[in-house]
Formats: C-alpha cells, structure tokens, sequence
C-alpha cells in the first residue's frame, strides 16, 4: 500500500463510524417497548397530565423509562418505603407491649390512678392479617380482647376498686397526634386519625347505617363501639327505592369534640354500610375502653377517665413492675395491611415506631430521618429523588421518583427479610387493592403491587413475574391528572401489560 493509501484509512474509518452514528437504528425489544409505551401514554386526553415511568430488569438495568428520576407524589406507594425499611430494621416477630400501672393494692383498692401506658401497638382492633382469613388465629374479632385480659390479670391480683382515676398514658410517641400537612376534611376518618402511643380500634368508632323501616323515617344507624361518651344526632331521611343515598359521605363532627351527627338520605333498598370516624384523642379512647373493661370484670372505678402525653407525669410509676400486660400482634402482622389494604394509620404508627427505635424519638421528624438515612445509605438511592413527608402517602407533600421505587423494591426482594414485606404486597386477583386488577389479562395473578391514589395522583409500583421465573421491577405514577380514576387506573393497566410483553 502506497503512503498516500496509508494516510486515507483513517479516513475512510472516520466516514464509516459516521455513517453508523446516523444510520437507523435496528428495532430492537427494548426501542419496541418504548414505542409501545409511549404511545399509550401519549393518547389523549392522558398526554395532558404528567406520567412517571421505570421498568428496570433484575440487574437493575433500565428497560424502559419516562421521567425516571423526577419527583412525583406517590400517594400510598408511600406505603412501600416504611414497609421495606421495617421488614429489614425490625424482626418479623418483633411485639411492643402494653402495660397497666399503679398502686399499691391493699384491702382489694388500687390506691391512686390506674395508667394504661402504650407503646405503639396498632393490633386491637377488629381484621384479620393474612390473606387466608381460615388460618387458626389470624383474625382479630374483638378489639377489648387484650384490654380485658388486662382487667382479668387485675382481678386475678385481687382488685375490686380503682381508687383514682383511670389514665391513658400515649406519651411514649410525640404529643403532635395529627400531621400537619393532612387535609382537614379528611380528620374526620379513620384514613386520618391521630397517632399517638396508644392505639384501639384503630382509634375509629364504626358506624353501620341502613335505611328505616319507611320513606320519611330516619335511617337506621348503629355505632360500635358505644361507650357512652360520643353524642350523636341523627338528622338521615329515608327515600323510596332507587333514591339517592349519601349519608356516607355526610358524617361530621364539630371540631376537637365527640359531637357527631349524620345528614343526608338513604334509598329503602339500599344494603348496609358501614363508615369509621375518627376520634380526637386516641388515649381517653383506649382509658375509656379499659374502663368498660375493668366494669365487665367486676372492678369499680371511683374517679374519671383522661388523657395524657406528657411523658414526666407518670415517669416514676413506669420504673415499677406493671400490674398487668399484654403484647401486640408480630411486626409481620403489622406490614400486611399497611400494603393489602393500605390502611394508613397502621403505617403512620409504624413510622413513629421506626423514630422510636432506632432514632431520637417517636415522631413523624424521627421516624422519616430513619427512612431517609436508610434509603439513602442502604438501600443506595439518590437522596435528590426522594423527599418523604408522613408514613402512609396522605400527604400531597410527599415526592419519590419512579426510578428510587424500583431501587427499594428490588433491595427489599434481595433482603433475608423479605417474606415480611411480601406476605402483605397484593396480587393481581388475590385478596386486597388489587383483586379486581389485571383479571382477564396475561397478567392476572402475575403482578404483586401497591396501589395508590389521592386527589389527581394514582400509582401502582410492583413485580412482574414473567417466563422462567424472572421479575420484572415497575413503578408507574400519574400526578396531575383531571380523569376519573377508573379511566386512569385502566391506561396504568394497560402500560403494565405492555411491559411484559417481550
């Protein structure tokens, strides 16, 4: 070759690697997936609102992606993050307990106040905790159980009469119960009742309303449990079949009070409904509870019933041995409804639980610092893509991208811990938020996820078990949107369908 061919090479090089850069690239799985997915999510109207999208492989490598590692507002896909750093912190039959203190106890008197001191435990309620609800011992049918082997244990010591009062101690959490960024609307629920060391009933009184015997007659509306202490007035109509019946959403109570009324109509042919309100002070609720309980075992009480927080009150009677106690149901019986369900509260005092344990305290501040430095030093996530608010996803001030989800979620899989987080996750067509997803679909019974959904934001973050026993790590989430959520939940849907297909 003559020096002068030599000198041409690299440039004859230099023009094929040119052509390369700009000949079309060939369609390959991976540029056909995006073509796929961005024409659903280009559609209109739902090319208006804003989508965040990850479908990572299980390396982590990201298979398809739209806005990845922007902020959105998760709704309760917020649920995932406190599920999965507790599963991992906290051991799946980690218990707190509840503890009963005073006296001393002569002659059969409690001399003094009886305190009824928590420690976050959320389980006396009413549920059952696993999808199986015929598996001996997961349902819980009365939320008084442990609150009356606490008055059966007092008995059993020889108490007759408490002499003092009987005193809901919530002060091993925070004295803030509501959050600050909660709407005041939704106060009213049980989706937003107040979080404190004390816990009953899911600090909700339960509503059954049906309609009256005829048009013109109140509804028929019961409340459990009754102690007593809430006043309610009925201010329902009843209308002939097929009216409307919104005494649902028409439950209200005059702030920081248990005045409640019902407004509103009910058709004649309307099925019973049941609504949970929720109650101001969680800790006279439990004191109120407990007492109702010391009654039906047979141990009078000569004072009131109140509330406390202030955690130096009682300080030195906690130091002492407890006269009675109970422990709460396991850590993994805490996670599942948290994701089957999504119920908020639960999260909320696992949040608080998580500051407790391994923070400075148990506070909303605390427990998301926990979070935090976790995600951050664990689970290896981007701390510009997450920014965490409360525990439950109520808060519209709560952003996690999509990208950070598969992150946490591919962690949590990886996790010795993860039986915890799983038992609870839904599944497409299974018991929970997702029994009615994906039935029809290549995918039903082959996507575990979170739901999610507040004003104009819906989410659902998951697996996908495609062929051979592979997992497929998604996160999708729409914020600001102006469509109904069925329309919206059906494009979300149909983009998870779409990422299975290969």
């Amino acid at each position: 070759m003559t020096e002068a061919g030599q000198r041409s090479l690299p440039r004859l090089f230099a023009a094929v690697l040119l052509m390369l850069a700009f000949a079309p690239a060939p369609l390959t799985a991976q540029s056909n997936l995006k073509r796929r997915l961005d024409a659903r999510l280009d559609r209109p109207p739902f090319n208006r609102q804003l989508w965040g999208v990850a479908l990572t492989d299980e390396s982590g490598r990201l298979l398809y992606g739209r806005n990845p590692d922007r902020l959105f507002i998760p709704a309760s896909n917020t649920k995932l993050v406190v599920s999965a750093v507790a599963s991992a912190l906290l051991p799946p039959d980690w218990r707190v307990k509840t503890s009963v203190y005073g006296g001393p106890v002569i002659g059969g008197v409690l001399l003094g106040d009886l305190v009824l001191y928590g420690r976050g435990d959320p389980t006396m309620d009413r549920r059952c905790y696993a999808t199986d609800s015929m598996l001996p011992g997961v349902c819980e049918t009365d939320p008084f159980a442990r609150l009356q082997q606490l008055a059966d244990t007092l008995r059993a010591k020889g108490v007759q009469l408490i002499q003092g009062d009987v005193v809901g101690d919530g002060s091993y959490f925070e004295p803030t119960l509501l959050h600050p960024n909660w709407e005041q609307f939704d106060l009213n629920w049980w989706y937003a009742a107040p979080v404190s060391g004390l816990g009953f009933n899911d600090n909700s009184v339960d509503f059954t309303w049906l309609p009256g015997p005829a048009p013109g007659a109140p509804a028929t509306i019961t409340m459990s449990p009754d102690l007593g202490d809430i006043g309610f007035e009925n201010r329902t109509v009843t209308v002939p079949p097929g009216g409307e019946s919104d005494v649902g959403d028409r439950f209200f109570r005059h702030p920081g009070t248990l005045q409640i009324w019902a407004e509103g109509t009910v058709a004649l042919d309307h099925p019973p409904r049941k609504e949970s309100f929720a109650l101001p002070d969680p800790n006279l609720y439990a004191a109120r509870a407990l007492r109702q309980a010391l009654s039906d075992a047979g141990i009078a009480v000569a004072g009131t019933t109140r509330s406390t927080t202030d955690s130096s009150l009682y300080g030195q009677l906690r130091l002492s041995t407890p006269l009675a106690e109970v422990s709460s149901r396991p850590l993994r019986d805490w996670i599942f409804p948290i994701m089957n369900t999504s119920q908020n509260w639960f999260s909320e005092m696992l949040l608080k639980q998580l500051g407790r344990q391994f923070g400075r305290g148990g506070s909303w501040p605390d427990g998301l610092e926990v979070e935090r430095r976790f995600l951050i030093d664990s689970v290896r996530v981007d701390s510009t893509q997450i920014s965490l608010s409360d525990g439950s996803g109520l808060s519209s001030s709560n952003l996690v991208s999509p990208l950070a989800f598969t992150q946490i979620l591919r962690y949590i899989r990886r996790h010795p811990r993860y039986a915890t987080f799983a038992a609870g996750l839904p599944q497409a067509g299974g018991t929970g938020s997702l029994k009615s997803r994906f039935v029809g679909t290549p995918l039903a019974g082959r996507v575990r996820a979170k739901t999610g959904s507040i004003s104009r934001v819906n989410s659902l973050s998951g697996y996908i078990e495609i062929d051979r026993g592979r997992v497929l790590t998604f996160s999708v989430q729409a914020n600001h949107h102006a469509q109904p959520s069925r329309g919206i939940l059906a494009v979300i849907d149909s983009v998870v369908v779409e990422m299975a297909r290969r």
